[in-house]
C-alpha cells in the first residue's frame, strides 16, 4: 500500500479527484475554493488593527482555515512518510539546462542550491525568494484571488473574471520560465 502512495498518481487520477473538490464544496455549505483568502482571515483573527478590510465576521470562514491546515499537514506527510527518497523526475533536457545555472536535481521537493536558507542573503536568492513572494502577494490580491481559487473553483463557476486571470496567470507563467527566469538565475 505504502509503495502504491510513493508513486506519482497520474493526471486521470489525481485531476478527477481535485474536479470534485467543488462540487463537494458547493453541495457541502455553498462554499468557495481558494487558499489565498485564508491570509486575510489570519490577518482578520490576529492582528485587525482597526483596518476596515479586516473587519468581517472571519470565524464564518474557518473552515478554510482548518482546509488550508490539512494541505500543510498532507504535504509534511507526504514528505515525510511517503517519499521514496528519489530526486523529483525531471526531462534530462530541463535538468541538463538547469545544471548550466547550478541548480542540479536532489531528492528534495526544491533544490536547496536555488531555495536554501543560505541563499536569502545572496542576490539571487533575495530577488528570486522575496521579490517573487512580494509579486505573488500582490497579484493576488490584485486579481481577487489565487490560481487555485480562479483556475478549479471559478472556471467550474463559468465566472468571466476567473477566465481572464488563469489566462494571464499562464501566460505570466510561459514569460517568467523562458525569458525572466533565465536571467535571474544568471545572477
Amino acid at each position: 500500500m505504502i509503495s502504491f502512495l510513493q508513486q506519482p498518481w497520474p493526471w486521470y487520477v489525481a485531476g478527477p479527484l481535485i474536479g470534485l473538490l467543488v462540487p463537494a464544496l458547493l453541495l457541502g455549505g455553498n462554499k468557495t475554493f481558494g487558499i489565498s483568502s485564508n491570509f486575510r482571515h489570519i490577518c482578520a483573527a490576529c492582528a485587525p488593527a482597526n483596518i476596515p478590510f479586516f473587519k468581517y465576521n472571519w470565524k464564518k470562514e474557518s473552515w478554510n482555515l482548518v482546509f488550508a491546515l490539512g494541505i500543510l499537514a498532507g504535504g509534511f506527510i507526504a514528505a515525510v512518510w511517503l517519499s521514496d527518497g528519489q530526486p523529483a523526475a525531471i526531462h534530462p533536457a530541463l535538468a541538463e539546462e538547469l545544471s548550466r545555472f547550478g541548480i542540479y536535481p536532489e531528492a528534495a521537493i526544491v533544490p536547496s542550491s536555488l531555495f536554501g536558507l543560505d541563499q536569502v542573503f545572496t542576490l539571487r536568492g533575495s530577488v528570486l525568494m522575496l521579490g517573487g513572494g512580494l509579486l505573488v502577494g500582490f497579484g493576488t490580491r490584485y486579481a481577487g484571488g489565487c490560481t487555485s481559487g480562479h483556475s478549479i473553483m471559478g472556471l467550474s463557476s463559468l465566472q468571466w473574471p476567473s477566465l481572464v486571470a488563469t489566462v494571464a496567470f499562464m501566460a505570466g507563467g510561459f514569460l517568467m520560465a523562458n525569458f525572466i527566469l533565465p536571467h535571474l538565475l544568471a545572477l
